[in-house]
């Protein structure tokens, strides 16, 4: 029907309106940031601003569901077909036309999505069918931080083309890019790697997992080939990630501005904020029927039992809460958190050294010359006993000894010398010969015979010269998230078991105490200082931690000595 040259849009003919319709009445649950968005399109929809025409986002939709196939286990090679989301997102991107000049409206579209809800396969079909539907001789590009990244979208669009085309008769990959002879298109990667950057002519560009940026480098030369086209596509599609300060964290203050009317510019306009998130963290603990709001394919693509496995594990470990709330739940969970909480470390439990007299031990130690603590460690174990042992010293240079910044955050090292559990060094750096000298101390003193001593490569000349000289064996332990991620997730479960006796020093308590934790796209941790703050020492926390992977190394070794 048209009124005043306008078409009237309902429910039965508008996949936005449908579902918004759905929405509305509970049959499908979204967060607030969707919902809003979605009231926004609805009035934008009527007006006079815009001409809304679904002629292209029909086209490329009947391609998508009646050529595309689909490339992953277990739908492989499965005609796509297309969920309420996806229509109602792909019609939004290509219905809305400026009225003035018959353009699309929307030029840059931020797609956030928790993984495993098909954003990947959904945007590699897109870019397909725009390649051979598109205009005639685009340039389109299918980019990331890293290479491998770029390449996923890249290699499924190539083998979506494959399917369709298997003799490549109207379609052909090089070692260049993937072309389309009926459009004369082309498609590329693009990546951090890649050399020239600048003086393409982009029309179509797809950002994949954009959380992994630090910078814009490559967004902005992708905008800036595309600012001779008419209708230019700029697709940022990614989950959260731990980043920060990075280009996503950049992205989002920019759309959530928009979506909540803060930015009304000539830009904002053009911004289209499809933003899949949960409304608060309590809610996931508290009502599974809330993980559709950052989850929109569950029950159909991802699977309830697998989401909930997810949850049960960030129940118990902080490296999977973080890792889960980012990925499955777009929650960002920065380093400003501690990595334990107090009670999980805070417990009466004590021991005499004299009880293991003549035993062997495991050893580790985080080498400092100068401004943090020097920290060596050794654990202990008794047969048929969980619990780990840990006797530990600290040693600091006498001048950092009153240093103002550090007790301004808890340091009382002038107090734990006089008890001591740190050892005073002599000058303005610390002397690692002596470090090695505790080891062998143990030695003369208690009978400790140490199996193998973790360290970090750093400072170490001094400590190895040393340890040589006694005759004790040890290995290199890399400070980074591929070697420690594990043995850092073991000391916090043996911690929140009360597996841990530290005989309650209170240099671990506070060094425990100002730990947070980074992790990388693949979930891996380690121990950073909470805010980054250099006064918050966590030299305690990181021997432990090394000291923990010298246990996962050798523990049967141990074992067999009790």
């Amino acid at each position: 029907m048209i009124i005043q040259n306008k078409t009237i849009w309902t429910p039965d003919n508008s996949y936005l309106l449908e579902y918004h319709a759905r929405i509305e009445c509970g049959e499908i649950i979204v967060g607030r940031e969707l919902w809003q968005e979605l009231e926004n399109l609805k009035q934008d929809i009527i007006s006079d601003a815009y001409i809304y025409n679904t002629d292209d986002a029909l086209l490329r939709m009947n391609f998508m569901e009646n050529c595309v196939r689909l490339t992953k286990s277990p739908f492989y090679n499965k005609p796509m077909v297309l969920m309420l989301w996806q229509k109602a997102f792909i019609e939004v991107v290509y219905s809305f036309k400026m009225a003035d000049s018959g353009f699309d409206r929307f030029q840059d579209i931020l797609l956030l999505i928790a993984r495993k809800n098909t954003k990947s396969e959904t945007c590699s079909a897109l870019g397909l069918t725009e390649l051979v539907t598109g205009p005639d001789g685009a340039d389109l590009v299918c980019s990331s931080n890293d290479d491998n990244q770029a390449s996923i979208i890249y290699d499924a669009i190539d083998t979506m083309r494959l399917m369709i085309d298997p003799e490549s008769r109207d379609t052909w990959r090089n070692q260049k890019c993937i072309r389309c002879f009926i459009t004369n298109s082309r498609c590329f990667k693009l990546s951090d790697r890649t050399r020239n950057k600048e003086g393409r002519n982009i029309d179509f560009a797809i950002l994949d997992e954009s959380h992994e940026m630090t910078n814009n480098v490559i967004a902005k030369s992708i905008k800036q080939s595309q600012s001779l086209k008419d209708n230019p596509k700029f697709f940022n599609i990614t989950t959260e990630g731990f980043v920060n300060d990075g280009f996503l964290d950049d992205e989002l203050r920019k759309f959530r501005a928009v979506l909540h009317g803060e930015d009304t510019g000539i830009a904002a306009e053009r911004m289209l904020p499809w933003l899949y998130t949960q409304d608060s963290e309590a809610e996931i603990w508290q009502d599974e029927s809330t993980w559709q709001k950052s989850n929109p394919t569950l029950g159909i693509v991802k699977k309830w039992d697998y989401l909930r496995m997810q949850v049960d594990l960030a129940r118990r470990s902080k490296a999977d809460r973080m890792f889960v709330l980012a990925k499955d739940f777009n929650i960002k969970v920065s380093n400003s958190q501690q990595w334990l909480m107090e009670e999980d470390f805070v417990y009466p439990a004590t021991y005499d050294l004299e009880d293991f007299r003549g035993c062997f031990a495991l050893g580790a130690v985080d080498l400092s010359e100068t401004t943090d603590l020097t920290c060596a460690k050794i654990l202990l174990m008794r047969k048929d006993d969980k619990t780990k042992y840990i006797h530990t010293q600290y040693f600091i240079p006498e001048s950092k000894l009153e240093k103002a910044d550090d007790k301004a955050f808890g340091a009382k090292y002038s107090e734990w010398a006089r008890a001591g559990h740190v050892t005073i060094c002599e000058g303005n750096e610390n002397d690692l010969s002596i470090v090695a000298d505790w080891f062998y101390k143990l030695y003369q003193d208690y009978g400790i015979r140490i199996i193998k001593c973790g360290y970090d490569q750093r400072f170490a000349k001094d400590f190895l010269q040393r340890m040589d000289f006694y005759g004790f064996d040890y290995e290199m332990v890399y400070q980074n998230k591929l070697t420690l991620s594990n043995a850092m997730k073991l000391v916090e479960a043996d911690l929140k078991d009360q597996l841990v006796n530290y005989n309650e020093n209170p240099v671990d308590r506070w060094c425990l105490g100002n730990a947070s934790m980074e992790i990388d796209s693949l979930g891996n941790v380690m121990a950073v200082k909470i805010n980054n703050q250099a006064q918050r020492r966590i030299d305690g926390a990181v021997t432990l931690i090394i000291l923990y992977e010298i246990f996962r190394r050798y523990r049967t070794t141990l074992y067999n000595k009790l």
